[in-house]
């Protein structure tokens, strides 16, 4: 039988999701099925609209072999098993003559435990079980959530939290589930049989294609005991972030609170001594913490030293005497041991971890004013972790719409650990990068413009000039403006500056959910939604509603960032630009993703507006400009302002047309 050419492929899988086909849809699909053919790694910047998911997932479905596709939002994984592969594999279905299977697989606490929805959560304060269920009043809005929650495990198939609408709290879901340290395992578990998190791991064994996520791929790798089933090609979407998901994985934190919580659910389980010996060395804790200044520990003071050494040998005490004593008092103590165990386990690895001071880690305190003090260590760079764990023995192509920064795909490439492109010799694995383009016509549907003319910003104060600007843009475009901001702070000022100065509403992140929000920004054309750093990756507004995207700032990393700051030093040290390599890249990344946000549709138009000379002024203005879609630039203040007015009045024209249509007839009348 003559296998079924990828063209082919391609056309019958965007006619079945309703899309057009793009040249750079096509050009993406092919250098996939290179890729996975030669067993090779790819980088591809595909922008939006071109169609990325069935560029990967065709080729993927065709090559036959499984695949594992993963994703860092929980937006794109619901699009990819709900809507997107359902009807691949229905139109593929007749020409490769097989029906691929494919499933969704996340970390276990993604999943309802009915261990802990039937026996209750092991509570350290009480003897037994406590059972929230009970305890919680029926008119709360806890107790609701609960009954809620016990109503579904009833109707639930998968027991996964994201399939559950509306969500509940954390506080809620975290008395139905449990971590994967927490977990009894299902030969021990009365529920093993039905539990949804393995089941969930038996259908991704069968599965041809396997959605996850940046944070399950990173658990994959860096613990060593495999969690995805094996797989011959790996695709990470969004690629962008995944340097941060797996840096969020690979790092630890204490806490005076976990400590104690580690002490109060071991106390009951192993002798008085043990007990003790883990007690004493918490209190000593939480009196160093309680004197804690935030910032990095370049080297660790002597009395956190031996406070942590003290932590690390208690928690080993206890962790073997786990073992042996048995307290007859204690109800279902299997799931109050483990739940013990997994907490004072956390414990000594940290301490471990932070008491060796490895050269490669990075320890520092940081300070809430809602949960106190904490200890944080990680990894100095991950490159060299992605390099060894992610590129062996499989094919891997990462894909986003922004991975080319300052005109090349180096930057990103260095980051996971990758040489620049092209560089042969042993432990280097060789990659391509291609960028797809985008279907819209960037230069003509969108300007950048930079105001040159404002003061450079300073680290305090206030920016009554740059407010000003802000003031003139939004009332040119009438509204529609989507605010990014480089602090929360900043955000907040700017509202309540302009609320008292303008007569359009002006929406905050913070104030509502951000879906509430989004919602109501995308459905009032003269609304305004400001807001910092999930709005400059998470919105998607196609039409005349957002027309006008504004950067208050080049969003550098803060100086005091003790992760950003250290990881910059270490550049320099290897006598490389530390801040063109961290800040910079770490700044072109946001205003890349920001200025994605203006043109999501081919009938877009609009303005980016940078509200920061150093954009224009700075030596590394260039190549943050350069990051950035190819938009027709200016720092001309009076040509914006009527560029936005005309296309504030084609928005309004367009609008009252529609209003003015008489409504189609109802064909039943």
């Amino acid at each position: 039988m003559t296998k079924p050419s990828l063209p082919d492929l391609l056309h019958a899988a965007v006619t079945a999701v309703g899309g057009t086909e793009r040249p750079g849809q096509v050009a993406m699909a092919e250098a996939v099925a290179g890729a996975v053919d030669e067993q090779a790694h790819l980088l591809v910047q595909a922008g939006t609209g071109t169609g990325k998911s069935l560029g990967y997932l065709v080729p993927a479905l065709a090559h036959g072999e499984r695949v594992v596709v993963a994703t860092a939002t929980l937006a794109l994984q619901r699009q990819l098993v709900e809507r997107d592969l359902p009807r691949t594999v229905e139109a593929l279905h007749p020409l490769l003559r097989r029906r691929p299977e494919f499933a969704m697989l996340k970390g276990r606490s993604n999943y309802l435990c009915l261990h802990r929805l039937h026996e209750g959560v092991p509570q350290e304060e009480e003897d037994g079980l406590f059972d929230v269920f009970e305890q919680a009043t029926p008119t709360s809005k806890l107790g609701k959530d609960l009954l809620r929650l016990r109503d579904w495990a009833g109707e639930t198939e998968t027991g996964d939290r994201d399939a559950l609408t509306p969500g509940v709290s954390d506080r809620a879901w975290g008395q139905v589930s449990v971590s994967s340290r927490e977990c009894l395992g299902a030969s021990k578990c009365a529920y093993g049989a039905e539990c949804f998190a393995e089941a969930a791991r038996e259908r991704a064994k069968l599965a041809d294609v396997v959605v996850t996520n940046h944070a399950l791929l990173a658990i994959d790798a860096i613990e060593g005991a495999p969690v995805l089933p094996q797989h011959e090609v790996l695709i990470i979407d969004e690629a962008h972030e995944l340097v941060s998901r797996v840096t969020g994985v690979a790092t630890g934190e204490l806490t005076p609170g976990q400590v104690n919580r580690a002490v109060r659910r071991a106390a009951k389980l192993v002798n008085e001594k043990a007990a003790d010996q883990l007690q004493t060395a918490s209190e000593t804790f939480e009196r160093l913490m309680e004197l804690a200044l935030p910032g990095r520990l370049e080297e660790i003071p002597e009395e956190l030293g031996y406070c942590l050494m003290a932590l690390r040998d208690a928690a080993r005490t206890v962790i073997s005497a786990l073992g042996s004593t048995r307290d007859k008092s204690v109800q279902d103590e299997d799931a109050v041991r483990k739940q013990a165990l997994a907490a004072v386990e956390n414990v000594h690895a940290v301490a471990e971890r932070i008491a060796n001071g490895s050269e490669y880690d990075v320890v520092w305190y940081e300070r809430h004013d809602r949960f106190g003090a904490s200890l944080r260590v990680a990894p100095l760079s991950v490159s060299g972790l992605l390099r060894e764990k992610l590129f062996d023995d499989r094919s891997v192509t990462l894909t986003s719409a922004t991975l080319k920064l300052g005109g090349d795909f180096n930057g990103v490439a260095a980051s996971l650990g990758l040489a620049p492109e092209g560089t042969e010799g042993e432990d280097v694995p060789p990659w391509k990068g291609l960028d797809v383009g985008s279907p819209f016509d960037y230069s003509k549907q969108g300007i950048l413009y930079v105001a040159k003319h404002l003061a450079q910003p300073g680290r305090e104060g206030s920016r009554t000039d740059m407010l000003d600007e802000l003031a003139e843009l939004i009332e040119a475009a009438g509204g529609r403006t989507l605010g990014l901001f480089s602090s929360m702070r900043a955000a907040q000022a700017a509202a309540e500056e302009l609320r008292g100065r303008l007569d359009v509403p002006i929406l905050l992140q913070g104030e509502e959910t951000l879906g509430e929000l989004i919602r109501a920004f995308a459905s009032d054309a003269r609304t305004c939604l400001f807001g910092t750093l999930s709005l400059w990756q998470g919105v998607d507004v196609p039409g005349a509603n957002c027309q006008l995207v504004v950067m208050d700032r080049v969003p550098f990393p803060r100086p005091d960032d003790p992760l950003m700051s250290a990881r910059q030093k270490a550049v320099e040290e290897a006598g490389g630009n530390g801040f063109m390599a961290v800040a910079a890249t770490h700044a072109a990344l946001l205003m890349a993703q920001g200025a994605g946000r203006l043109v999501r549709a081919t009938g877009d138009r609009g303005v980016v507006a940078v509200l920061d000379p150093r954009v224009e002024r700075a030596r590394y203005g260039s190549f943050l400009r350069k990051s950035m879609p190819e938009f027709w630039y200016t720092t001309d203040r009076n040509q914006v302002r009527r560029s936005l007015a005309a296309i504030d009045a084609a928005a309004k024209a367009a609008e009252s047309s529609q209003a003015a249509q008489p409504e189609a007839a109802d064909p039943e009348d």
